[in-house]
């Protein structure tokens, strides 16, 4: 669909250029191509999925695409809107780890990937769904989803940068966290463990950054499932290193599985609530939490050339 009108959804609080800039940007390489365009500019979090929404809406008017501008947390909320809509999606990646958008090729750099956009092919994109929301790349709960929340606040205070994560990841170590005690369904296959956290999959690139299997998610069709057992913080901190040299596989104290669908319910009445992170967001969801590999594909936008980035050794 050369022709398609674009319907972009800036978020202005994601990535490190200022949003005047990336409007500009995006505009100039849609202008120079004659493409029609829309760019719906948010300046309050809140309203990104509204926004995404009214995004989507125009687009199914049009028959055009809806394109994210941000980090994996704004792709995420567009892409929930998008999802099931019968529209195109593209991205244009401007966040810290732009997991995503490495994982299928598009280049972080603004006017390079609004470019791509003009002459993209479409692929069809596995997503994940947890409870009713989509994710792309991670969802998990437990010591994940308190670490994230430990980066955004050195975020707020150091800037946006991949050493600042790191900081706030030794921090959310040395504070402690309680393991859970949950059951877990999968498949239809019943047990009952304590755990740290369970981190689910569903990005090939952030998992073989891991040392995980990451033909679970494109060759499969699967998710992959990590859980880690109550540790001492030296044993995580351990563990901590072991992924950041992409050893996890062979670390011990993890568990490894992979997943169509798995319900999680807490094992004493007290667990109604888990706080969940879903690309990098954080929401508090009602138990049963159920994961799942969704039911229809993502319609993405990709490079005609693109070239997937792979994990390096």
């Amino acid at each position: 669909m050369p022709a398609a009108p674009l319907y972009v959804v800036l978020n202005a609080g994601s990535g490190h250029e200022d949003t005047e800039t990336t409007s500009r940007a995006i505009a100039e390489v849609f202008n120079a191509a004659g493409r029609t365009h829309e760019i719906f500019r948010v300046d309050d979090p809140k309203q990104l999925g509204t926004v995404a929404q009214q995004a989507v809406a125009k687009a199914k008017q049009n028959s055009g695409a809806v394109v994210a501008a941000g980090g994996d947390g704004t792709l995420n909320a567009v892409a929930q809107a998008t999802l099931g809509s019968g529209c195109l999606f593209g991205v244009i990646p401007s966040g810290t780890f732009n997991y995503f958008g490495r994982t299928h090729g598009i280049s972080s750099d603004t006017s390079v990937a609004a470019r791509a956009l003009l002459t993209a092919r479409v692929q069809h994109v596995q997503v994940g769904i947890v409870n009713d929301r989509v994710f792309l790349v991670n969802a998990s709960i437990g010591l994940y989803p308190q670490l994230l929340e430990d980066r955004e606040e050195q975020k707020q205070r150091h800037g946006r940068s991949r050493l600042v994560a790191a900081w706030a990841a030794l921090v959310t170590i040395f504070r402690g966290y309680r393991p859970m005690l949950i059951k877990l369904d999968s498949d239809g296959r019943m047990h009952q463990l304590r755990t740290l956290t369970l981190f689910v999959g569903n990005n090939r690139l952030q998992l073989e950054q891991l040392g995980l299997e990451s033909e679970v998610v494109e060759q499969e069709g699967k998710l992959a499932a990590i859980v880690l057992g109550p540790v001492s913080k030296l044993s995580l901190l351990w563990l901590a290193l072991q992924g950041a040299l992409g050893r996890l596989r062979e670390a011990s104290g993890v568990q490894r599985f992979s997943l169509t669908k798995l319900v999680v319910t807490p094992s004493n009445r007290l667990g109604r609530r888990f706080k969940v992170a879903t690309d990098g967001e954080i929401t508090w969801m009602k138990t049963p939490i159920e994961f799942r590999v969704g039911p229809q594909p993502l319609l993405l936008l990709v490079p005609i050339d693109a070239e997937p980035e792979t994990a390096k050794r």
